[in-house]
């Protein structure tokens, strides 16, 4: 069954950002998985949630969404997203 990550980003310093948006992808297809929403525009319907960037990504299974997580090839890099922005990162859900 699918899996998804579900993050939402606040880049506090988008030239610093720039360094683990080019790394990153590398890391997930590694896992096989993939980008369904990177960023771009959004609209809050209800509620009153006010994101700054929303990502999405698909992973064939649930263990390869944790085995990317865990790798040592992301965990590298996390240092960088965490210097250069603050998130709500990593809800884990199956889907379809």
């Amino acid at each position: 069954m699918a899996a998804y990550v579900l993050v939402n980003v606040y880049v506090d310093d988008p030239e610093g950002y720039k360094e683990y948006t080019a790394q990153t992808p590398g890391t997930i297809e590694r896992y096989g998985g993939k980008f369904i929403v990177r960023g771009g525009a959004y609209e809050t319907v209800e509620g009153d949630w006010s994101p700054q960037r929303i990502v999405v990504l698909e992973f064939p299974t649930m263990e390869q969404a944790r085995a990317w997580y865990g790798s040592p090839e992301y965990q590298a890099i996390l240092p960088i997203r965490q210097r250069n922005s603050t998130c709500q990162f990593l809800t884990f859900v199956e889907g379809t």
